[in-house]
């Protein structure tokens, strides 16, 4: 883990963690809702604040240095070939093609996994490389990526209400920017990541929804097990509620080969 710090996103994440906590101190320093409470000695919304802030720096940190399923290329002396293993899964019938990876060298690249560029290895349900974690979102942490912007979005519209309630009046304009400048890029800051996680997080619950990834959702045309399907047409989808439980609630590996045939021999 101690690697996984100190690679490439090693500036990434404390630079998230040094404005995140900036801005913190900002909104507690200022005359805010939270500031007149520490003041009226009502310490309860204060504190939730700050834990709240605190679980969203570790929820990332947790994300950012997790596995997000990176396909192992080694194999067990005596055990099933990876090429054998996803013959098997794949019925003679079948129009899916043998999907190889030439970069980390793959003879079988598992269904809806992607070489990734940046991380180096190929990702099991690969969705996309996130450069505000530095990581990969794939199968083994989307979900926590999802948990993690869901708390991030609320400590981020909490703060920009902080942050407007500290807004003091002046009898000048030189005055106002002088007294709420701080405030004012704060505000600033915390409005505009707050709407990047709105739309990031809608976009993820919408394809979450209809069991997409990204990737899949913007290169359609060139992967190969969805070239065949129909433009409306997703092999992996099981409806709403069942997509949604699946995502959220089973925690183990999917064999998306078998989940694809089962789908594209027998159509509902």
């Amino acid at each position: 883990m101690v690697q996984n710090v100190f690679r490439s996103g090693f500036l990434v994440r404390v630079a998230h963690t040094l404005l995140t906590w900036i801005i913190t101190v900002i909104l507690f320093l200022h005359n805010t809702s939270l500031r007149r409470c520490e003041e009226q000695g009502e310490l309860l919304l204060p504190a939730l604040f700050f834990l709240l802030v605190v679980l969203s720096v570790l929820l990332y940190f947790a994300v950012s240095l997790m596995d997000p399923g990176f396909v192992l290329t080694d194999t067990v002396k005596g055990a099933q070939s990876p090429n054998e293993e996803m013959e098997a899964m794949i019925p003679q019938s079948s129009t899916a093609r043998v999907r190889r990876c030439g970069y980390c060298l793959l003879q079988q690249q598992p269904m809806r996994a992607k070489h990734c560029h940046m991380c180096k290895r190929c990702v099991h349900r690969f969705d996309h490389h996130c450069p505000w974690i530095e990581n990969c979102v794939g199968e083994r942490n989307h979900r926590w990526f999802i948990i993690y912007l869901l708390v991030q979005l609320l400590t981020l519209l909490w703060g920009l209400h902080v942050a407007l309630s500290g807004i003091s009046p002046a009898l000048t304009w030189e005055q106002w920017f002088r007294v709420n400048g701080f405030l004012l890029a704060a505000l600033c800051i915390v409005g505009i990541f707050s709407v990047v996680v709105v739309l990031l997080l809608g976009s993820h619950l919408y394809l979450i929804s209809i069991n997409c990834t990204t990737w899949e959702f913007m290169s359609r045309h060139r992967i190969s097990y969805l070239k065949t399907c129909k433009d409306e047409e997703n092999p992996f989808d099981r409806g709403i509620f069942c997509n949604l439980w699946d995502f959220f609630c089973i925690c183990r590996t999917v064999m998306w080969e078998k989940v694809y045939h089962r789908n594209t021999l027998n159509p509902v």
